[in-house]
């Protein structure tokens, strides 16, 4: 192939046409690829992002940017083939490449369903509950997230090209922040690809995204308090770029996520013959055979019980020496080389650092040859296991970690010496313990928790279906404390509101439900002639409110309730007991309670509402008594346009009412929301 010049796409433009540094096939040492030389305008890239970007990012709302994002997943989807050629170069196998593209791709497909469901349709997120700040209702206070209209910078290791990218795009991305990514030189080429590809979907605004191949010079620099930098990488640089002094005079976030030492502990309740021992070995051989142990989150050090230590460590090394390496474009490659030339030195100079304390117990460098022609000249490194007989007493187990396919034995005498040699690491982004045995597990990690970002519990069920030591998920936070960074990425919607401003809020219940986008109690109701159940979703107005009739409950009601629902807990029928209660006498059913309301705000014609779908925040605050008399008021909360159409083509949107149900001293009897789908007047409307 052509060896592509890698351009930055700053401001709006591609820049650079002569090439820099040479980047090589780490399987050949062929060269595939040039940085550009020179360095771009990063005031005006950031002065991009702050107007076009911002502006752009900010035409949509939360619902519009998740459905943008869902797009450009399948986008991605139908073009990952051109991911996949690239990321071959890296000395990534298919099954890397999965873990990196698919994953980052899936990564957008998740953070777009958990956008949909859960961000509001605006630019302001209602972070709740609302706080009485007087006594009578008058004033009260509540907190909002709303976009930092900053510029989000990201600077990515070389490692996961793809996935490193796009799960800091995503959440950044939802929050309305344009960013400008910054991968790591050795790779480049494969985020270079992808950006080209996000950019040629057509579906991202302008000033969005931008890339900067190469180094970032004074951009740090640059930054306001309202940007953000987000760091993956190494810890030393990350202390480093942590320490600017722009950053710290105007208080820009800095959210690291570094390499860790982490540990895998096989818990002193496990036995050779157990299902668990099994798995343990080979979750520590796949976390060095996957990427060529090339991952933050990788096993370092594996914690065996000292009787165990002969018996794993020939288990480990049996699966290490079956593993066939070479270039990962051969089916028969189960393990491809490091990244680069310069990662193989580094990771040979750690290893030497620790062999000089340790004992090397398998040594896969007696493979004298690599499958692959032209492997001679690429960044092979032979998985290497070694063991160190007294951890307690050796510190570079804990400080040098090889950042390739290489791990060390530790043998211990009890958990708690297991638990604190796990900790030695001085923070790690996950562990993983395997064992038997709930108690042991309830005990290891509400101790091992204090010292990692994410722990793996490894038993014969959960590995029917875990994704294993090694896989960050959206859902779940990644990061950890120490020396893993102290930040947090992922962990769903937490990640969104990293790059969202919070402010709390301040005034009446009418001018905090204007600010908060939905009705707040005591804030101006609008009561109209109309049922709310009778208006199409574009036509009904939050704050719209149904006062209903009202009905005496009787004890047939509770008779009948109990009858039909089974429910005859001696508070509904039991008379003796229930004068001996706190209540003094038989209360109705809260259960009842509600669908008496329901009876009471339900308009039964049909409609525009289609489905009653969910139930929150239900609290029942006082006994409803035989004899008491209740009402109900229904009062749309919160509008949600998912823009979506049924089976049917017809257009819907999701309203939350709240419900307040009061007794003849109008005193609340029980509090909740509902949701429903309601259809829009026009069908097709999306």
């Amino acid at each position: 192939m052509n060896a592509p010049i890698l351009q930055s796409y700053l401001a709006g433009q591609w820049f650079g046409s002569e090439p820099a540094q040479a980047l090589l096939d780490a399987s050949s040492g062929a060269v595939i690829a040039h940085t550009h030389a020179g360095q771009g305008d990063f005031e005006a890239a950031l002065h991009h992002a702050r107007t076009a970007g911002v502006r752009g990012l900010l035409a949509l709302d939360f619902q519009q940017r998740a459905g943008a994002l869902k797009a450009l997943a399948k986008y991605l989807s139908e073009h990952k083939e051109t991911l996949y050629e690239w990321s071959l170069y890296t000395g990534a196998t298919r099954n890397d490449g999965w873990i990196d593209i698919e994953g980052g791709i899936g990564t957008l497909f998740a953070y777009a369903s958990m956008a949909a469901q859960e961000l509001p349709a605006g630019n302001v997120v209602h972070e709740g509950p609302v706080v009485p700040l007087g006594k009578q209702g008058h004033f009260a206070g509540s907190h909002i997230l709303v976009p930092r209209e900053g510029v989000a910078v990201h600077i990515d290791a070389f490692n996961f090209p793809v996935w490193g990218l796009l799960e800091k795009f995503a959440p950044s991305f939802l929050a309305g922040m344009p960013c400008i990514a910054k991968p790591a030189t050795a790779t480049s080429y494969l985020t270079w690809a992808l950006v080209r590809l996000m950019l040629d979907s057509g579906l991202l605004p302008e000033g969005c995204l931008q890339l900067v191949v190469g180094s970032t010079g004074d951009l740090l620099d640059r930054l306001q308090g309202q940007d953000a930098v987000t760091f993956t990488g190494s810890a030393a640089t990350a202390a480093k770029l942590r320490a600017n002094p722009a950053l710290l005079a105007r208080g820009v976030p800095f959210n690291a996520e570094a390499d860790s030492l982490n540990s895998a502990i096989l818990a002193p309740d496990v036995e050779q013959g157990d299902a668990e021992f099994e798995l343990f070995a080979r979750e520590v051989v796949r976390e060095m055979r996957v990427k060529a142990g090339q991952k933050c989150t990788a096993i370092r050090r594996i914690l065996v019980p000292r009787r165990h230590l002969d018996a794993l460590t020939a288990n480990l090394g049996a699966k290490l020496g079956a593993l066939r390496i070479g270039d990962p474009r051969l089916p028969e490659v189960q393990m491809g080389p490091l990244a680069s030339k310069d990662q193989q030195r580094d990771v040979g100079e750690a290893l030497a650092r620790l062999r000089a304390c340790c004992n090397t117990v398998f040594d896969g460098s007696v493979q004298t040859s690599w499958a692959g022609v032209g492997a001679e000249q690429g960044a092979f490194f032979a998985p290497t296991l070694l063991s160190c007989a007294r951890p307690a007493d050796v510190a570079a187990v804990h400080d040098v970690e090889v950042f390739g396919p290489v791990s060390t034995l530790m043998p211990y005498d009890d958990l708690d010496q297991a638990l604190a040699l796990a900790a030695r690491g001085q923070g790690s982004l996950v562990a993983t313990l395997a064992t038997r045995d709930p108690q042991t597990a309830a005990f290891a990690v509400r101790r091992a928790a204090v010292h990692h970002g994410r722990i793996l519990v490894l038993d014969e069920q959960a590995a029917k279906e875990s994704t294993g030591h090694g896989s960050p998920l959206p859902a779940l936070k990644h990061g950890g404390p120490g020396r893993a960074g102290g930040g947090e990425e992922l962990g769903g919607m937490r990640a969104v509101k990293h790059y969202l401003q919070r402010a709390a809020v301040q005034g009446s219940p009418t001018m905090l439900a204007a600010v908060v986008g939905e009705y707040v109690r005591g804030a101006r109701r609008i009561e109209t002639e109309v049922h709310p159940f009778r208006r199409h979703f574009e036509e009904l107005q939050v704050g719209e409110s149904l006062l209903t009739h009202r009905r005496t409950v009787t004890e047939a009601d509770i008779v009948n309730f109990g009858c039909l629902s089974g429910d005859h807990f001696y508070m509904h029928f039991d008379d003796i007991a229930a004068r001996q209660s706190p209540f003094g006498q038989r209360i109705a059913h809260g259960y009842f309670v509600l669908s008496a309301a329901a009876g009471l705000f339900v308009s039964p014609a049909p409609g525009p509402v289609l489905a009653n779908y969910g139930l929150d925040t239900l609290r029942f605050v006082k006994p409803v008594r035989i004899g008491d008399t209740i009402q109900a008021r229904l009062t749309c909360k919160r509008k949600i346009d998912r823009r979506k159409t049924d089976a049917q083509g017809r257009g819907q949107g999701v309203v939350a009412w709240d419900v307040e149900v009061r007794n003849q001293e109008d005193e609340l009897v029980a509090s909740y929301d509902i949701l429903t789908l309601v259809a829009k007047h026009d069908e097709g409307t999306s």
